[in-house]
């Protein structure tokens, strides 16, 4: 790319003016406000000429990029200085309730039970296993605080035990890019190979011999998995041996192991459709033979069991999925037997196989089931969860032969626990509840609710609600409103230590399950996406006007908050109603989506050509410029915003919030706050360790908590 000459300009006033019930007690008149030099470039497709005067900000090895990000961290810290302070009160409130000596609840895998341990005072856990027996000594297979010590950001990735147990396969990453360093470490010496794969997804798997490992490589610009190798042990990964590439640029690739050991599977996904290719685990030199054909529009997914294959798919018509059976020697769709129909208002999410029981994870009204079904047909009904805002999810159950189901529970109310349900005796065992210290949390203290509004089509759109009990209905409740909205994926309502610190100081929290996911189904995502991406954005608005009318907040009192793709959807409805927000959350936003999907080169473009539509076509470049946030800010007046986002995301590149907030300081006709912090060590998920991660919620609290003139 062409460097750019820039000059950082830094304005000499910027005045904030205040909700006129609010007061704030900073005054930030003096503050210099970082101002990027407008470079003007041409940006032209299907005739259509765009001016972008901020695209230089994509060069982070031009040092007055890196300058002006500086200048936006040290504007953030000198707004926000008055609450540094709180900030640390917040932090310490935060960690206070997090259990710092905690150890998970251990699973037995292969002669070993394997669990993972936090110390206090240590921001990393401790991976143990014990042979046989939890009275056995525990032998430590990775210490990451030991690992992180050298390190700004660090993350362990997958752990892969070889099928006899003495070694490991682990991956590292130091960067926060996801790109991945792959090692193997010897589990009776110690010892760390010399075999060293970089830029892999840090997952890998073992052949059934014991010294062959299967892993996918990223292509090194566009971070997309595209190929599988094949390493031995003690072998130059020179000399590694390519099985599989994925030429086509909307596709992923994957490689794992089935649950029955028996075979390694290599998949392939866009977001329309799939593919898998099985092999043998004890024939890792052999060729690997294709399941089913990849098809437009067939999704499906695959489970082993005995002599069978189990198929989660959506064909012939079957939206919500249904499951379906072949013989292992059969594979073909032609082949496939149904087992569970599809079923209109019910959405098959998941399942879980044991030898007696088939455990199913379906969504009917929003709302997960856990379906217990027993071979023999005797059998068939659903745990009862007494609630309309929770989330359950199946565990960790690494044993066809068990005789209980280990699953997930937690609420908006209700603290994670992890429970043992026995499928014979009927008993569940609370194996662990989450524990909130600082003693103050009492779960009687607080209420939670599913509400409807009803969108401007006429849909009825859900909304989970949570709150300290005893709040007035009059309008003047604080509330954070928060969705996602894309991909499919189901924000379910689940329970957060960290939120305390809004509920106890009197906000309300609310999920708005939005069109985009699929928390009615597949058809909720497939009416929230490609030429019907704006229902994701006109279900927020609708949503928070609902609120309002119903008094559970005001104008003055909402504040919206979306991250990722989500953080596009604040981008678009701050454009299309920003009166009705008095501060916005924007984490690592999805906002300049025309450039970024006209631009192959930027990691994950091509493979979300079926999410967003490709804009080389002119109706797909026509709508997403209709509604891409940076392409359609006006001269208007703003919410108050804080933008977060990391220097090294691969998934959303950093100079799309930088470009986005230099834009809207060019354009807004208010004096609200528009800040932005940009963590130069870390990327998408944000700073590494349970506790660092923190200091940025910590932030973002304080924003909000100072906008409503709370201060402790």
């Amino acid at each position: 790319m062409k460097k750019l000459t820039i000059v950082l300009l830094l304005s000499s006033i910027f005045a904030v003016s205040c909700k006129k019930d609010i007061k704030m007690n900073s005054d930030i008149s003096t503050i210099k406000i970082p101002v990027a030099k407008k470079i003007a470039k041409k940006l032209e497709k299907h005739n259509d000429i765009r001016i972008d005067n901020y695209y230089w900000l994509n060069d982070k090895d031009n040092p007055d990029v890196i300058a002006y990000l500086n200048a936006e961290n040290e504007y953030a810290k000198d707004v926000m200085k008055h609450t540094e302070a709180f900030q640390k009160d917040l932090f310490e409130e935060m960690k206070g309730r997090i259990k710092e000596n905690d150890t998970t609840v251990p699973y037995k895998l292969n002669g070993y039970w394997y669990l993972t341990r936090y110390e206090t005072g240590k921001d990393y856990p401790v991976y143990i296993r014990k042979k046989e027996t939890l009275e056995a000594p525990e032998e430590i297979l990775f210490d990451c605080n030991k690992m992180a010590k050298d390190h700004a950001y660090f993350n362990l990735g997958g752990i892969s035990i070889s099928p006899d147990n003495q070694l490991a396969a682990f991956s590292t990453d130091v960067v926060s890019r996801r790109q991945y360093t792959l090692q193997i470490k010897d589990l009776a010496t110690g010892k760390i190979y010399e075999d060293k794969i970089l830029n892999t997804t840090g997952s890998a798997t073992w052949a059934n011999d014991n010294k062959t490992l299967f892993y996918t490589m990223k292509d090194a610009v566009t971070l997309r998995s595209h190929k599988i190798f094949k390493h031995k042990l003690h072998t130059d990964t020179k000399e590694d041996v390519e099985v599989y590439h994925e030429v086509d640029e909307t596709f992923n690739t994957f490689v794992y192991k089935t649950k029955s050991k028996k075979y390694i599977v290599i998949g392939a996904s866009s977001t329309l459709s799939s593919e898998y290719q099985i092999l043998n685990a004890d024939t890792p030199d052999a060729e690997f033979n294709i399941f089913q054909d990849r098809t437009k529009d067939l999704e499906y997914s695959i489970a082993h069991y005995n002599d069978s294959f189990y198929i989660i798919a959506n064909n012939d018509g079957a939206t919500n999925f249904k499951l379906l059976k072949t013989n292992e020697q059969t594979t073909e769709k032609k082949y496939w037997q149904e087992v569970l129909p599809h079923r209109k208002d019910v959405l098959l999410e998941d399942i879980e196989i044991f030898k007696d029981y088939l455990v199913v994870n379906e969504r009917e009204n929003g709302l997960n089931n856990l379906r217990i079904i027993s071979w023999n047909g005797n059998e068939d009904y659903c745990l009862p969860f007494n609630s309309e805002t929770y989330t359950s999810y199946i565990g960790n159950n690494p044993d066809f032969n068990s005789d209980v189901l280990r699953y997930g529970f937690n609420s908006l109310t209700l603290p994670s626990s992890v429970i043992d349900y026995n499928f014979k005796t009927k008993q569940s065992e609370v194996k662990k509840e989450q524990e909130v210290l600082g003693g103050k949390f009492n779960k009687e203290n607080y209420e939670s609710k599913r509400i409807w509004a009803t969108a401007r089509d006429g849909v009825k759109v859900p909304i989970s609600l949570v709150y300290k009990k005893g709040i007035k209905l009059d309008g003047t409740n604080p509330l954070l409103q928060y969705a996602y909205g894309s991909y499919g994926s189901t924000i379910d309502p689940s329970f957060s230590t960290v939120r305390l610190s809004l509920l106890d100081r009197g906000f309300i929290y609310a999920i708005s399950h939005i069109r985009g996911g699929e928390y009615l189904g597949r058809d909720w995502y497939e009416n929230g996406k490609l030429l019907t991406k704006i229902n994701t954005f006109t279900d927020f608005i609708d949503c928070s006007k609902f609120l309002i009318e119903q008094n559970y907040t005001s104008n003055k009192h909402l504040y919206a908050y979306g991250g990722s793709a989500g953080g596009l959807l604040m981008g678009a409805v701050i454009n299309m109603n920003p009166e009705l927000y008095h501060g916005v959350l924007a984490a690592v936003p999805f906002v300049d989506v025309v450039t970024t999907m006209l631009d192959d080169t930027i990691p994950l473009t091509t493979g979300e050509y079926d999410e967003w539509g490709n804009p080389n076509e002119i109706a797909y470049y026509n709508y997403m410029k209709s509604y891409s946030p940076y392409d359609n800010i006006e001269a208007k007046s703003y919410p108050n915003m804080l933008v977060t986002t990391g220097l090294h995301d691969s998934q959303v590149q950093y100079w799309e919030p930088a470009k986005w907030v230099a834009k809207l300081r060019e354009l807004k006709t208010d004096t609200n706050k528009l800040l932005l912090h940009i963590d130069m060590d870390s990327g998408h998920g944000g700073a590494s360790g349970r506790f660092e991660s923190l200091k940025e919620v910590a932030l973002e609290y304080a924003f909000l908590l100072d906008l409503e003139g709370i201060h402790r």
